[in-house]
């Protein structure tokens, strides 16, 4: 597990755009937090390094948003209003693990048919500082080499 402080929106969308340039086809985030702890924000900063952060949009009313360009392919789903993992199922959700970097907002719904390796990156809010976010990072599988040495390099650059 690795922690991270996060001390305005720009450093969330900072770390997330650095662990972008190790991320590639396959690769799947889920993204945890309550609402408004920067979910969005951590795509942007994804969108940011692929160059497509001025296509974001949150995925509230969709369930899936796709964006492409011949860097990436990055589908941010957002699964808070389905029952269960058939609905998911349903939709074709398991097709897009294999054609892109996916971002799942409110994984905890799907968690059981996550396929792995996974990133599980949840964001919370630290009481002392409204802008302040706590980002801590969970490995399920056998993460990539590129992935896991960006983790430790950033690990090093956090400050007490």
């Amino acid at each position: 597990m690795y922690q991270y402080i996060s001390k305005k929106e720009e450093d969330t969308i900072c770390f997330a755009s650095k662990l972008a340039s190790v991320l590639q086809k396959g690769d799947l985030i889920w993204l945890s937090g309550d609402l408004g702890t920067g979910k969005t924000k951590f795509t942007q900063g994804i969108l940011r390094h692929f160059a497509m952060e001025d296509q974001i949009s949150s995925p509230t009313f969709t369930i899936v948003n796709e964006y492409q360009n011949d860097q990436a392919e990055v589908y941010h789903f957002d699964v808070y209003r389905l029952e269960n993992e058939e609905e998911f199922w349903a939709i074709g959700g398991e097709e897009y693990f294999e054609k892109g970097i996916c971002l799942i907002e409110w994984g905890e719904r799907i968690a059981e048919i996550l396929p792995k390796p996974y990133l599980k990156i949840s964001l919370d809010k630290v009481e002392e500082d409204v802008n302040e976010r706590r980002i801590t990072v969970e490995l399920f599988g056998e993460i990539r080499k590129e992935i896991l040495d960006f983790l430790e390099a950033e690990s090093e650059n956090i400050s007490d």
